[in-house]
Parts: structure tokens; C-alpha cells; sequence
């Protein structure tokens, strides 16, 4: 789910914006906070939300939207930020609807400008869809929606609060520098009204003084806004931006410069090296990207988020302006999107490794500019593409990202009819993503495309992906038996080569929960231990995850609920780490089942109340294999006969109602409830 970005500075003033605002939205379930850039729009929005969070039994949900390239991207953007997952084959605005439409939460959008029509369209949309829903939102216009009520955003009192900024940063930045003396208290002043209150022209202001003194700053900003005061170009409260943006620009090394241009192709977060493969060059080496990086972060050009960095809209829009006056704007973009493609080919190759799932968060956090690459790739190397969206499909269906991924599987196989290798790979990644969709039609039409493409390949990785893709199919479809002759001949027939071994490990997960769902136990069981044993050889935890699913089901068909319960723990604690919706709600089911045969039948209510919130969240047809259906059903009512009906209901609702995020924590606490 979306949390609001983290903060580490504090927040002044605004008392009577912040008042208004959250009266607002008392009255209105639509309040824009509409105002320049860097005015401080997003900061009183985040204050606002933390204010009345409490009032929204489903919490507050962050869905910061500066980070987007298209309009595509938004629905999406929006579904991470209420925590949906959905596997379904609806439209995703449907999904989202649908997934809003009985709660009762605050969905903060920030940064609408970059996506105003499609935000405009969407909004309308929840909206009407989900009476429970309040919407702030921060745009430099208003949205535009029938019952919107818009807030401007003033400047901060340059008399007051715009000085107290200015002290606290100076503090953080320069805290040598003593602004108490006459002459620099009187200089703190008249920067600020310099300024106009605009906060991130105070905060680059401030920065400054790690090199100035306050009565320097003064001069070098007056003699600097003495040269607008003939532009009428823009706005008068933007030109004292504008300046001080420029001004810092100006005051940054040469260098600097170069390297705040070049960071603006990036769209989320900057890590370290990523900057250094697609910033240096030239007069940057490697060095001087990681000594600039710093020397922007002290400058206020850069946040710290984590071990990394990250650029205010803003100011990336100043830096993209630089680089195209430059004339390095297309060959950054390409540097960008090959670099983002080899990040996936890196994860691709090292999916069965120690680092598995090192490679599962990083595919996560660099979604966003992943799929800036592929954009960019689909029209300027159609191969490399291609090649790209195969090896991003396992962790893409993992994470939860799957309109996506069948979005750019399905455009990148329409611009290559012909075979190959990295064709067939697609191929496969698609037809997982149509199987987890529910679409076994369409899934089981690229399964044989996928088997022809793979037998002209020769080689066994894709002959066993294809093998996966084809099984995996008839598994959730309902056909075991088909499932199982399929895997298990490929398995079989083709000897096991370096390279195939992840396409293995995935066709003996299928034989696994094929030979299960056939009632074929003790070779299930043999099968599994085999799977767990090779996973740790490995340090896979994907397949690990699977394996312990079935020894647990396995345990419980033998009335070894303990056995049980310890295995479905484990898999919950694997696929929680890698961030697998889809294997959480498998597991949190059979986990509930251990527990109710063990007597508990509240715990098992609770249980399944979270259960559901992520079946929901995935929007899973079937809720896994369609024979699960029939047990789950069994392990229910042994539940409700073990904690009676009204405390069974008391206790399913509560979890019904509690946050995915705290329902799983819970589950994953090994207590029992006490009656």
C-alpha cells in the first residue's frame, strides 16, 4: 500500500491552511491544493493526512504520481497505492472500482499535473463508484471535477514563517554560520522577501550558506533578480523560483551541472549505481558522479530517500531542460532504458541464486523506470525490448504488476511475428500472466505458440519453459492430470543443463501440485522434500514457498496439523518477503486450516479475514487451484464449529476490516488466541 513519503525535516506554519484544508474535506470529497511548483503543496497535504487519518477506517493511501511518463501508468500507480494486486482480466479502473467501493479511506494524489486529464477521468470515476472515498489531491490547476473544491497555496508569511524556514535549514546545512548578528539577521530578511515565502526557494537559499555568508547570499540573489524585472514571461509568485532555481544552477561546479541534467531521465528513485553506469561520461567518472550526488543532496537539489536519492519534479524538470539544451536528451534516454534493460537481464540470469530475493526488490523498486526503458526500447530497439519484458515476467506476475506485463508482452511479440529464443521467453511470460489472469483460453493459445516456438528453438530452457507455461494452464484450469503430463514428460525427456535449471525448478512445482490435486501424496510428498532440498542447495525461496504449501496440505490430509501450521508459517514468511500476493493468500488459507484443526477457531477466523482481503487484493478467480475450493470450505466450517458462530464472525470481521498490512503481521506472529 502507498505510505506517505517519509520526512525528516519539520513543518512550518500553514496553521491556516491546514485548518481550512481538513475543513474542507469535511464538506467536500474532492480538495485540490492547487499552486506553483515548490510552493509546498505536497508538505501540507502530508500534514493534512496525518492530521485526519484517523477519521478514515481505511487509513490514508500515498500515490505520488511526479514519477510518471503517460497517462497509461496512472491507473496503475494508483491500484500500488491501495495495496490492489489484481490478477483478474478486468479493465484495472474496473478492478479499482470495485476494490473501493465499501471502503472508507483518503487517497492523497500528488503531483496530478503530470497526468491531469487521465487524473481528472479517474477521479470522476471512484468517485462515483465509492461513496466512502475522499480524494486530496496536489496539482498547479484545479482538476476540473463537478463538486472539486480548490485550495491555492500561498507562500509562506516572509514576515515570520518564511524566516523560521530559513534559520531551520541553516541550521541543518551551515550550522557554523551564526544569523543572530545584526548585519545577518537583517540579510535573513530580506532574502526572504527576496524569495516571496516560496519554501523551496528558501530551502536552496539556505544551502547556500555552506559556502556564503548571509550578507553575500543577499547581494549575489539581489544582483541576480535585478535581471528579471523586466520579464513578463512568467507569472510574477514563479519568477522568484525560477530565479533561485537558476541561481542555484549557476552556483552549482560545472560538473554538478552536467549531473543534475543527466539525473532527470531518471522517473523514481536514484541509486548510486545506477547514476554512475547512466550518468558518467565525458568529464564525469564514476567518482565524480558519487561526489556530485553528495554535493546536490547538501545543496537541496537532491532528497535522501534510504540508501539513495531523489529529485523534486521541479527541479528534474529544470535538470531535462539543461540536457536538452545540451543536446544529450536522446542519448540519455538511451543509456537510461539499455541500463534498465541489462538491470533485468541481471535478475533474470540470477533468479536461482543467494540473491533471489535481492533481485525480487529490485525489480519492485525500479519498476517505474523499467518501464520508462521498455517504452522507450519499444520504439527505439524493438529487440532489446523484447528480450527485456521476457526476463521481467516471473517477477512482474510475482509482484503483482500484471496488466502491465500483459500490456508490453503483448506489444512487444505483435513487433516480432517471426521465432527465437527471446520471442519464446515472452511468449512464456505471457502466458503465465494470462493463466494467473484466469484467461486459460487466450493463455493455452500462447501455450502452443510458445511449444512451436520452443521446439525451433532446440534448447531445453525453451522447451521447459514452454513445458511450464503449458502446465501451468491445465493446473489452474482444473486439469491435473494434463498438468502433469506435461511437466513430468518434460522433466523426463530433457536433460537438466545449467542454464534450464530455473525452467526445472518451475515445471517440478507444477508436477508437485499436479501429483497433489491427483490424491498421488506419497509421491507428492517425496516430490516436495526433493523441491526443498534443491531450493536450498540453490537458496531459492520461490520454489521453497510452493514446496512447503503442499507438505503442509499434505500434513493436514494426514491429520498433522502441527506439521501443518509450521510449513504454512514458512511459506508466509517467504512469499511475504517477496512481496508475492497471490502465495500470501495461499498460504494465510492454509494456515488458518492447521490452526482451526488444532482447536483454535478464532485464530483461524482471523486468519481467514486477512486471507480474503488479499484474495481480494489479487482478485483471483479461483482462489488458487480450483480443488482448493473444497477443502478451504472444510477447514472453514471446522473453524466456526471450534469458536462458535457469533465469535467466529466477531473475529473474521475484525480482520475484514483491519489493514492487509497489520492482518499479516498478525498471522505472522506464531501466539494462540485465547478464549
Amino acid at each position: 500500500m502507498g505510505n506517505p513519503p517519509a520526512v525528516t525535516t519539520s513543518f512550518i506554519g500553514r496553521s491556516g491552511e491546514l485548518d481550512l484544508t481538513e475543513r474542507a474535506l469535511d464538506e467536500h470529497r474532492l480538495v485540490t491544493l492547487t499552486g506553483p511548483g515548490g510552493i509546498g503543496k505536497s508538505r501540507l497535504a502530508l500534514h493534512v493526512a496525518d492530521r485526519i487519518a484517523a477519521r478514515y477506517a481505511g487509513g490514508v493511501c500515498w500515490a505520488d504520481l511526479s514519477h510518471l511518463h503517460g497517462d497509461a501508468s496512472l491507473t496503475t500507480a494508483v491500484c500500488d497505492a491501495v495495496g490492489l494486486l489484481d490478477h483478474s482480466r478486468r479493465r484495472p479502473v474496473e478492478a479499482l472500482s470495485e476494490w473501493l467501493a465499501d471502503q472508507r479511506l483518503l487517497l492523497v494524489l500528488d503531483c496530478c499535473e503530470r497526468v491531469l486529464t487521465a487524473c481528472r477521468d479517474l477521479v470522476e470515476r471512484l468517485l462515483a463508484a465509492a461513496p466512502g472515498l475522499s480524494v486530496l489531491a496536489t496539482s498547479r490547476e484545479p482538476l476540473d471535477v463537478a463538486g472539486e473544491y480548490a485550495v491555492d497555496v500561498p507562500p509562506l508569511a516572509t514576515g515570520s514563517d518564511a524566516q523560521r524556514l530559513f534559520r531551520e535549514r541553516a541550521a541543518l546545512t551551515a550550522p557554523a554560520r551564526r544569523l543572530d548578528a545584526p548585519g545577518a539577521a537583517a540579510a535573513v530578511v530580506e532574502i526572504c522577501r527576496h524569495l516571496e515565502g516560496i519554501p523551496l526557494a528558501v530551502e536552496l537559499a539556505a544551502a547556500r550558506l555552506r559556502e556564503s555568508e548571509a550578507e553575500e547570499l543577499l547581494e549575489l540573489l539581489g544582483s541576480r533578480l535585478d535581471t528579471l524585472v523586466d520579464d513578463t514571461t512568467w507569472p510574477r509568485r514563479h519568477r522568484a523560483l525560477r530565479t533561485t532555481v537558476g541561481w542555484s544552477h549557476e552556483l552549482c561546479t560545472p560538473l554538478e551541472r552536467l549531473l543534475w541534467a543527466r539525473l532527470s531521465v531518471f522517473h523514481g528513485g536514484i541509486r548510486l549505481t545506477d547514476a554512475q553506469v547512466v550518468c558518467s561520461g565525458g568529464p564525469l567518472t564514476t567518482d565524480e558522479v558519487a561526489r556530485g550526488l553528495e554535493r546536490l543532496a547538501a545543496q537541496s537539489v537532491l532528497q535522501r530517500d534510504g540508501a539513495g536519492y531523489r529529485m523534486l519534479d521541479t527541479l528534474r524538470e529544470y535538470g531535462a531542460m539543461w540536457l536538452r539544451e545540451l543536446a544529450e536528451d536522446g542519448v540519455l534516454a538511451d543509456r537510461h532504458a539499455v541500463h534498465f534493460a541489462d538491470v533485468a537481464d541481471q535478475s533474470h540470469r540470477g533468479w536461482l541464486s543467494t540473491r533471489q530475493l535481492a533481485r525480487y526488490r529490485r525489480m519492485d523498486e525500479s519498476h517505474t523506470d523499467l518501464s520508462a526503458a521498455l517504452d522507450h526500447l519499444l520504439v527505439a530497439s524493438p529487440a532489446l525490448a523484447l528480450r527485456m519484458a521476457g526476463q521481467a515476467g516471473l517477477f512482474w506476475s510475482c509482484c503483482g504488476h500484471l496488466h502491465q506485463a500483459r500490456s508490453y508482452l503483448e506489444r512487444v511479440l505483435a513487433l516480432h511475428p517471426g521465432g527465437g529464443r527471446d520471442r519464446t521467453r515472452a511468449l512464456w511470460a505471457l502466458g503465465v500472466t494470462l493463466t494467473l489472469q484466469g484467461d486459460h483460453g487466450t493463455a493455452s493459445e500462447v501455450g502452443e505458440e510458445c511449444a512451436r516456438s520452443a521446439r525451433e528453438d532446440a534448447d531445453a530452457e525453451s522447451i521447459l519453459s514452454a513445458a511450464h507455461t503449458v502446465s501451468f494452464n491445465h493446473l489452474m484450469a482444473g486439469r491435473p492430470q494434463a498438468a502433469l503430463a506435461v511437466s513430468d514428460g518434460a522433466l523426463r525427456e530433457l536433460p537438466v543443463e545449467p542454464a534450464a535449471a530455473p525452467s526445472v525448478l518451475r515445471c517440478r512445482v507444477i508436477r508437485l501440485f499436479a501429483l497433489t490435486a491427483l490424491g498421488r501424496l506419497d509421491e507428492a510428498y517425496e516430490d516436495a522434500v526433493g523441491l526443498q532440498l534443491i531450493s536450498l542447495e540453490y537458496g531459492d525461496r520461490w520454489a521453497r514457498g510452493y514446496a512447503d504449501h503442499q507438505l503442509a496440505l499434505i500434513h493436514m490430509m494426514h491429520g498433522r496439523p502441527q506439521d501443518a501450521e509450521a510449513h504454512a508459517r514458512a511459506m508466509l514468511a517467504s512469499k511475504h518477503q517477496l512481496r508475492d500476493s497471490l502465495g500470501i493468500a495461499l498460504a494465510l488459507d492454509l494456515l488458518a486450516g492447521a490452526i482451526a484443526a488444532q482447536g483454535d477457531g478464532v485464530g483461524a477466523a482471523r486468519t481467514l479475514g486477512t486471507g480474503q482481503t488479499f484474495w481480494r487484493m489479487v482478485g483471483h478467480p479461483h482462489r488458487g487451484t480450483p480443488e482448493l475450493g473444497a477443502i478451504r470450505d472444510r477447514w472453514e466450517l471446522l473453524a466456526r464449529e471450534a469458536a462458535g458462530h457469533s465469535a467466529y464472525e466477531t473475529a473474521y470481521d475484525r480482520a475484514l476490516k483491519d489493514t492487509a498490512e497489520h492482518g499479516l503481521a498478525h498471522a505472522l506472529r506464531p501466539e494462540r488466541h485465547q478464549a
